[in-house]
């Protein structure tokens, strides 16, 4: 959902202190348009990344923009490798603020806290996130977080109003996923869908009751795992196991109408409208807000920022701080947000451009959905989060597939944070 361009340090300038920040070496100015390449994921399908580079080479035709495409899934680990490896790609979009730590701390990015600087943290959201000790290492352009979408077609149909999902509990969710759900074997209609990934239930639990999921004690999540084990059992849900073992695409499950709930992040809004407009889908959908503990009219969501940050071993240090700057500035917002991706910068006239889409849901449950009075980091930032990331992981892939009791897994999960990182 999000302002102002940011100025760009001048060139001249900025290249007599490329030694000192720690940059690479410039390259010798050459005829034609300079060239930078970014890494990013799956950019066939992640519409603001076209948009992105599309504006800014519009904006700048004397820099070239050269995507190093990777596969999602692959993202991660293959950055790591890459920087290990003294890569030289220029920008590096920062997936979530875990990695981005991790590449923070080991001093494999440039500083961007002068042009951080310039941002103002209240208008854009996921800024703070960057923080690192006083330092920034990168710029969010796109800030996500969790809602509910809902298949209007199945709710008309179970004769639920759309109104009554403005102001849903989890325990209100329960209830109408049982109610939705219909048929069995092939032709079952689940009445919520809810992915392999553990954060919508312990990223949700640590936002909603103000849990740490760095701290090691996690009976915090004992409501919500309870309630999505109830729900598995009683067939309103498709299994864990049978999710990540046949790799079901949450996609698939919603835009097929084989479930009638959704809680997913905003950036799913994109890929509904571009399979929409390719005759991909024709589910009539809407977005709710993310149910909450109690239904007393505030919205608590959990989500996280995604970022440009700058190598510092890129050859073209002040081109890729061009690109990174105007991916985070107003009109970089502007694209991100006329692709259907909700912005880091933050504004009414972004949100205008975002509900003018085609396709997009504007009606009053859906405004409230995309104004949530607050929004947690999906995962704290320190260096420890990426080890308990993966202790968090494993144990909600045994608890979810009935391999260790809730009790238990929540406690293994205490024991091993505790004793494994500290």
């Amino acid at each position: 959902m999000r302002r102002h361009l940011v100025t760009t340090l001048a060139g001249a300038a900025a290249l007599a202190l490329l030694t000192a920040c720690g940059g690479g070496s410039p390259e010798p100015a050459a005829d034609g348009p300079q060239t930078i390449k970014v890494a990013l994921w799956n950019y066939a399908t992640t519409p603001e990344f076209k948009a992105i580079i599309d504006g800014f080479q519009a904006a700048n035709p004397e820099i070239k923009v050269e995507p190093v495409d990777i596969l999602a899934d692959d993202y991660a680990e293959k950055v790591t490798t890459m920087l290990a490896g003294g890569d030289t790609t220029d920008v590096l979009t920062m997936k979530n603020v875990i990695d981005y730590s991790r590449f923070g701390t080991r001093g494999q990015l440039l500083p961007l806290t002068d042009q951080a600087g310039k941002l103002d943290p209240a208008k854009y959201s996921g800024l703070k996130a960057y923080d690192l000790d006083g330092k920034y290492f990168a710029l969010p352009y796109r800030q996500d977080f969790w809602v509910l979408y809902y298949n209007k077609t199945l709710l008309k149909q179970a004769g639920v109003p759309e109104s009554k999902l403005q102001n849903l509990s989890w325990a209100d969710y329960a209830t109408l996923a049982k109610s939705l759900t219909k048929g069995d074997g092939a032709n079952k209609v689940y009445g919520a869908y809810q992915h392999t990934w553990r954060s919508i239930v312990q990223a949700t639990s640590a936002a909603q009751t103000g849990g740490n999921l760095l701290g090691g004690d996690y009976n915090f999540m004992k409501d919500q795992y309870a309630m999505t084990l109830g729900l598995q059992q009683d067939g309103a849900l498709l299994p864990w196991a049978t999710a990540s073992s046949q790799k079901v695409s949450y996609n698939t499950m919603f835009s097929t109408g084989k479930a009638a709930l959704l809680p997913m992040g905003t950036w799913y809004a994109a890929t509904l409208l571009a399979d929409a407009k390719a005759g991909k889908t024709k589910v009539e959908w809407g977005v709710a807000p993310l149910p909450q503990r109690a239904a007393d009219g505030k919205v608590t969501s959990f989500g996280s920022p995604t970022a440009f940050a700058v190598n510092k071993k890129s050859k073209h240090a002040e081109a890729a701080k061009k690109f990174v700057e105007w991916a985070s500035s107003e009109a970089g917002a502007t694209a991100v947000a006329k692709a259907g991706v909700t912005p880091s910068l933050q504004s009414q006239q972004i949100l205008d451009t975002y509900f003018a889409l085609p396709g997009v849901p504007s009606d009053a449950v859906a405004k409230k959905a995309f104004k949530p009075d607050k929004v947690v980091l999906e995962m704290p930032i320190s260096d420890k989060s990426s080890d308990v990331d993966q202790i968090l992981t494993e144990e909600h892939e045994l608890i979810m597939t009935g391999q260790k009791s809730l009790d238990d897994g929540l406690a293994e999960m205490s024991k091993r944070v505790k004793n494994e990182v500290g």
